[in-house]
């Protein structure tokens, strides 16, 4: 078992240790783990079995700026700021039972300015995850429910461009159901938010294996690239593409079908009408609804062939020897037709101008992915632990005084009440995220704040240390910042400028 920092007043019993870090109070054997997996007896004290994450900002060739620990832990003696390291809430720990600081509050001075930033695991009963699945594909009617193991775990929620929406977990699935239900919930949301696979499935829809960060696979196919827009779109899109090559194109889509000659970009480059006709409800001129019920099939409809959303062509307008390309958002499937002397579309071969036109919309279309994000709400037990005015914490947050991080990665503050916020789980460290079996997810979060601003609000400044004793601490993990993901300490995240006494 890996060494940790003992845990401050864990209760014995005989040959037991008690810990205190949720709700659940477990009895701890010597050399076992309790039931969440982060707490353990070693040799009768209880220890973080997960090591404290630091997060390091990467510099040239992925290096830290500055090597602030020796192999053996130890400061060195050189002045540690805290503008390359920072002490995240992963390994933590928690302030459970409430009452007491949070586990560390940790000093630095960032560009001559004192800096504090409060760290902490958060035990998280109202929480649970938004996933956005890339894919045109029907998931399933909105409101229905999605399970995992067979159990309730969330819903279809409402869909939005070139995606499908879920909204997974929160309070009632993980405490208003049975206990296999609240037990599913907590174990696919840690899952989902750890970047793991999961299985779901929709009630009266498909089967989808979500992973954060890859492709979704519906139905046992893996989509391969969202929309490049609804069929209107992809008509202004691509119109002048398509002029002088063919007579029509309808762009089919479950949403908005678009039709060349009707559409505006048709009619500014003067595409003569051609007495098409297309089934569902016309909405302005080239744009319909509802040519189809929802599906699997062409741009996210239930129909394979094309033309059954056709009526019979105007004879009025249409002529014999009429071209037409029928094409998908996707540009997954494609299909050109010759009106025949009946005026009926005919198959033909694509036109090498064509099928350049259609491999162009496939281009435009953005790989196919998941997109996991964690919501949940800072309650006042948690902002309890640090301050003694958990409300004070609120209004800095507000008043962009706190700013706020999970795992060092930045996140979505909602507005109105509370600290309600979403991170992306792809930008925080691996394995950030635990749970309790009471049930509840186990998430870390970071306050920061200028040091004269956490005394203002009444912060814990007895518990406050600096920040070289948080790195030199023997069971730290230290990690590299992608490139990619926003630095918690920028200046960027901070008032100095507007405050007029920063550097």
């Amino acid at each position: 078992m890996k060494k940790a920092q003992p845990k401050k007043g864990a209760k014995k019993r005989p040959g037991k240790i008690r810990c205190d870090a949720c709700p659940v109070l477990c009895y701890i054997a010597d050399g076992r783990a309790g039931a969440c997996d982060r707490y353990a007896n070693e040799d009768g004290t209880l220890v973080r079995v997960d090591p404290l994450v630091i997060v390091g900002r990467a510099g040239i060739e992925g290096q830290n700026l500055v090597q602030f620990m020796k192999n053996d832990g130890d400061w060195d003696g050189e002045l540690i700021t805290g503008k390359d390291n920072f002490v995240t809430g992963v390994g933590a720990g928690t302030t459970y039972p409430d009452y007491k600081p949070a586990p560390f509050i940790v000093s630095s001075r960032i560009d001559g300015v004192d800096m504090v930033t409060v760290v902490s695991e958060a035990i998280y009963s109202y929480c649970g995850v938004k996933i956005k699945i890339d894919t045109d594909r029907h998931l399933g009617s909105e409101q229905n429910t999605v399970r995992a193991q067979g159990q309730a775990v969330g819903h279809v929620t409402t869909g939005e461009y070139g995606s499908q929406m879920m909204s997974l977990g929160g309070v009632h699935h993980l405490t208003g159901g049975g206990k296999k239900e609240g037990r599913v919930t907590c174990d696919t949301l840690m899952n989902l938010c750890n970047g793991r696979a999961v299985e779901l499935s929709v009630d009266g829809g498909v089967c989808v294996v979500v992973q954060a960060g890859r492709p979704p696979i519906i139905d046992n196919v893996a989509e391969e690239r969202m929309r490049v827009g609804c069929g209107s779109a992809a008509i202004g899109m691509f119109a002048k593409q398509w002029h002088g090559h063919v007579d029509e194109v309808v762009v089919v889509d479950d949403h908005i079908t678009g039709v060349l000659s009707e559409h505006q970009a048709g009619k500014m480059l003067g595409v003569a009408a051609t007495g098409i006709r297309i089934k569902g409800r016309r909405s302005t001129p080239g744009r319909y609804f509802q040519v189809a019920a929802p599906g699997s099939g062409w741009g996210g409809t239930d129909i394979e062939d094309p033309l059954t959303i056709l009526e019979d062509f105007d004879p009025k307008k249409a002529k014999p020897g009429t071209t037409l390309l029928l094409v998908s958002t996707t540009g997954d499937h494609a299909a050109y037709f010759v009106l025949d002397d009946d005026l009926k579309p005919q198959p033909q071969d694509m036109p090498p101008a064509l099928q350049a036109s259609v491999e162009r919309v496939q281009e435009n279309c953005e790989p196919a992915l998941c997109s996991v994000m964690f919501i949940g709400g800072a309650g006042g037990s948690l902002r309890a632990g640090v301050t003694e005015n958990p409300v004070a914490l609120t209004r800095s947050v507000k008043d962009t005084l706190t700013y706020v991080s999970s795992g060092g990665a930045p996140v979505f503050v909602w507005p109105g009440g509370g600290i309600t916020y979403m991170v992306d789980v792809t930008q925080m460290p691996k394995h950030s995220f635990g749970y309790v079996p009471t049930p509840a997810i186990v998430a870390p979060i970071e306050f920061t704040l200028r040091l004269d601003d956490y005394e203002a609000l009444g912060g814990h400044m007895a518990s406050v240390i600096p920040v070289h004793e948080a790195l030199a601490g023997e069971d730290t993990r230290n990690i590299h910042r992608p490139t990619d993901v926003p630095w918690p300490m920028a200046e960027r995240n901070f008032p100095w400028g507007k405050r007029g006494d920063g550097p």
